[in-house]
């Protein structure tokens, strides 16, 4: 059988961010009105400790697809020069079973993560938000900055980078990449100069000081995807209108509100519902301007799924294989 095989450079010539955010709505509201089958993500553990691969299958009825995404997460390798992230997207017919294509997953996923948080940043956002904050510069940084930037015009942002080097790097990026004012900060205090948020980390502690968050901003919290990790402060999920990509999921996986429940310091009740409920108009997101708000995303199969098909009506020259 032939199959079609995408590159990382395929997914990001085929797949415009703009287009990736009107996925996202489509893979939100069939996660929300559950005509999606997506099953909760495997995960085994690698022998140092740290690592893990994790093991996603998506069916999307509406699109005639299904599929497995694995990716394994290395966060020793950004030591060696390899990336932390390895991945792969199998697509199969949801008519026959027939395969019918292989996708990179790191380039898949920085996208659709991306156009997550932008179609986030729509519905939740104020509209004259004009400044970003960010934590985090490695590969899911990028696709924020674009998946943001598609639905706001940011004017300026503040990089909140650990490693200064790196930071400045990403910044000089971002800044010829799409001609925003786009420094690295020093001072924690800048945090409160941001309209919008986006912690894109590894982190087993928050990353910022809920005091510093003003009124009427919106975060995004996508990098803790385990229950030991967590970016955002509980006083900040207390007070803040709080969305999530799947509920269950993000209990099942996410530190910033598994860790916090655990100690008794937050209720599963913060959850006001999911991002899909809010594009199928179940419910209402921000109700004034001083109001903050939360996406907490631990990602989910059905996005890459609607990205891909997506990719998979694009006309392109791709490479093919006989399997």
């Amino acid at each position: 059988m032939m199959l079609k095989v995408f590159t990382a450079n395929d997914i990001r010539r085929l797949l415009p961010i703009g287009e990736a955010v009107d996925a996202m709505r489509e893979a939100f509201s069939a996660l929300s009105n559950r005509s999606a089958q997506v099953p909760l993500r495997t995960t085994v553990d690698m022998p140092d400790g740290i690592s893990r691969s994790l093991f996603m299958p998506v069916c999307l009825p509406e699109t005639g697809l299904a599929g497995i995404k694995s990716v394994s997460i290395f966060p020793r390798n950004s030591s060696t020069g390899l990336p932390t992230l390895h991945g792969l997207m199998m697509i199969f017919s949801a008519e026959n079973g027939q395969p019918i294509a292989l996708m990179n997953a790191e380039a898949l996923t920085a996208i659709r993560t991306g156009a997550a948080s932008g179609l986030a940043t729509d519905l939740l956002a104020r509209r004259d938000a004009t400044t970003l904050g960010l934590f985090g510069t490695g590969g899911q940084a990028g696709s924020q900055v674009e998946g943001i930037m598609a639905v706001r015009t940011i004017r300026k942002i503040y990089v909140f980078g650990r490693n200064k080097e790196k930071a400045a790097t990403f910044a000089a990026r971002m800044h010829s990449k799409h001609l925003v004012d786009c420094v690295v900060s020093a001072d924690p205090r800048d945090l409160h100069k941001c309209d919008i948020i986006c912690t894109a980390t590894t982190s087993n502690e928050p990353v910022f000081e809920d005091t510093l968050v003003k009124s009427g901003a919106h975060i995004n919290g996508i990098g803790s995807y385990k229950k030991t990790m967590r970016e955002i402060p509980v006083e900040t999920l207390n007070r803040a209108l709080v969305f999530v990509d799947q509920r269950e999921a993000v209990l099942a996986e996410a530190g910033d509100l598994a860790i916090p429940i655990s100690e008794g310091a937050l209720s599963t009740a913060v959850i006001s519902g999911e991002i899909g409920d809010l594009v199928l108009g179940k419910i209402e997101g921000r109700h004034s301007d001083d109001e903050v708000t939360v996406f907490k995303s631990v990602g989910n199969a059905v996005q890459d799924l609607a990205a891909a098909a997506v990719i998979l009506k694009r006309k392109g020259e791709v490479q093919t294989i006989d399997v």
